[in-house]
């Protein structure tokens, strides 16, 4: 009976220390290559967050999407960083990587037309095809931009309504931004009676451009002949102003247009019809 307690115990003592040399000389190593590989790891995504950083603040990113950008980059490194370190320390991290592929698909399908919106943020504000104080025209909007937010762009009409319009629309539509050139032209149209004189009707008009303080010398006001329409000659007088004189200019010259012509005896007709009856 001692003999087999001796051995029982010989046997136990035999395993524990099997057991302890692969804890020693097997699993201790990889715990330790594991931490520094963590360590390294987290220390590198510190750096590359913060030199992703300074690459946002020279591109001028809005600060709502450089947090997010930032936050969400941090986070993704660290993740990939513990999945590695796990499968050093021989934990099985394939149903781990499907459990949030998965995850990531369903938040995906869900909110669809939300990241639509929020892809289409992040290229606004990083590519800035317009910025805020912009007159833009797209997607059936046209107005001054007020605020670009993640998902969304605030635009002020003229008549002072604030419209939402989704960024996915603004980022994949044709957009005109008026703002992007110093200058802008304006552009008048006038119709003269057929029999009045063209060049007196030019020059009259360009006199009054000339004299409009807003009106810049370079390019130079002219007045061309669009159409021979059915009552009127179509004369358009062009112009270029500042963007910021736009429509104070256009409200002021398409008066001062009726009013110079008036002044210098030049008519402008209306449509009009002429009824012969013939008596047989």
């Amino acid at each position: 009976m001692e003999s087999k307690g001796f051995m029982s115990v010989q046997s136990l003592w035999d395993s524990l220390g099997e057991f302890t040399h692969d804890v020693l000389f097997k699993e201790v190593p990889k715990i330790i290559i594991a931490l520094i590989v963590l360590w390294i790891g987290l220390k590198l995504i510190k750096l590359i967050v913060k030199a992703m950083k300074k690459m946002l603040d020279r591109r001028n990113v809005e600060v709502s999407l450089q947090s997010f950008l930032l936050s969400m980059t941090d986070i993704a490194l660290k993740v990939m960083v513990v999945i590695a370190v796990l499968g050093m320390v021989g934990i099985q991290t394939t149903s781990f990587i499907a459990v949030l592929g998965a995850a990531g698909l369903a938040v995906g399908m869900a909110l669809q037309g939300t990241l639509q919106n929020f892809a289409g943020g992040v290229i606004i504000l990083l590519l800035k095809p317009f910025k805020v104080g912009d007159y833009i025209d797209s997607a059936g909007v046209q107005g001054t931009v007020k605020h670009i937010q993640i998902f969304n762009t605030i635009v002020e009409t003229p008549d002072k309504k604030m419209v939402i319009a989704p960024n996915t629309d603004l980022a994949t539509k044709t957009l005109v931004n008026y703002s992007r050139s110093e200058n802008r032209r304006v552009d008048i149209k006038v119709g003269i009676a057929y029999g009045e004189s063209v060049d007196s009707a030019r020059a009259a008009l360009l006199e009054l451009a000339k004299s409009y303080s807003k009106v810049i010398e370079e390019p130079a006001p002219m007045v061309v002949v669009t159409a021979l329409a059915d009552s009127a000659v179509s004369l358009e007088l062009r112009v270029w102003v500042k963007n910021a004189d736009y429509w104070d200019t256009f409200f002021y010259l398409n008066q001062a247009v009726y009013d110079k012509l008036n002044a210098v005896g030049i008519s402008i007709p209306f449509n009009q019809m002429d009824v012969h009856i013939i008596n047989k």
